[in-house]
C-alpha cells in the first residue's frame, strides 16, 4: 500500500510540473509602449508594432515603425531550434539569424549589413507573467557603436 500512494504522489507531482516545462508562447499583436521602454541613444520610434506568429518551433514577425526616419516594415521567419534562419532586412541585403532558448527566454542574434556597415543584433524576449507584456533587450554592434534597447510592448 505505501509503494502504490508513493507511485500516485509521484505521479500527480510530475503532472503539476507539466506547465512549468511548457515555453513561453508570444503569439499576439503588439504595440510599443513608449513609456515602459528605454532607447539608449537612439530616438524613439514615433510607432511600433509587432505581429507575432508563435507555434514552437516556427516563429514569424511582421514588424511596422514609423519614426524621424521613414516608415519601416519587415517579415521575418524563424525556427528556434537553433538552426540558421536568412530573412531580408534593410534595403533587401540578408540578415542571418539565430534563435534558441535560454529557459523562458527567447534568444535572437541576428548578423546583417545596413549600407555598407555590418552590424550584430542579439534580442531577448521575454513573456510577462499575465502573458500582457512582451520585454525585447536588445543590444547592437557595428563599426558606428554599439547600444542597448529595452523594449516594452502590450498585448492588443
Amino acid at each position: 500500500m505505501t509503494s502504490k500512494r508513493f507511485l500516485i504522489t509521484l505521479a500527480i507531482l510530475a503532472l503539476a510540473a507539466l506547465p512549468a516545462l511548457a515555453k513561453p508562447n508570444f503569439t499576439g499583436d503588439w504595440t510599443l509602449n513608449t513609456s515602459k521602454s528605454t532607447f539608449g541613444q537612439m530616438p524613439a520610434p514615433e510607432s511600433m508594432t509587432y505581429k507575432v506568429t508563435h507555434a514552437d518551433p516556427k516563429l514569424s514577425t511582421a514588424t511596422k515603425q514609423s519614426s524621424q526616419m521613414g516608415d519601416f516594415e519587415m517579415q521575418a521567419s524563424y525556427t528556434t531550434d537553433g538552426k540558421e534562419s536568412t530573412n531580408e532586412g534593410f534595403g533587401g541585403s540578408a540578415m542571418k539569424s539565430v534563435v534558441k532558448w535560454d529557459g523562458d527566454t527567447l534568444v535572437i542574434e541576428t548578423k546583417g549589413q545596413f549600407g555598407d556597415n555590418e552590424f550584430t543584433m542579439i534580442q531577448k524576449w521575454t513573456l510577462a507573467a499575465d502573458g500582457k507584456t512582451l520585454n525585447i533587450a536588445q543590444t547592437f554592434k557595428s563599426a558606428m557603436g554599439e547600444g542597448e534597447q529595452k523594449l516594452a510592448f502590450d498585448k492588443q
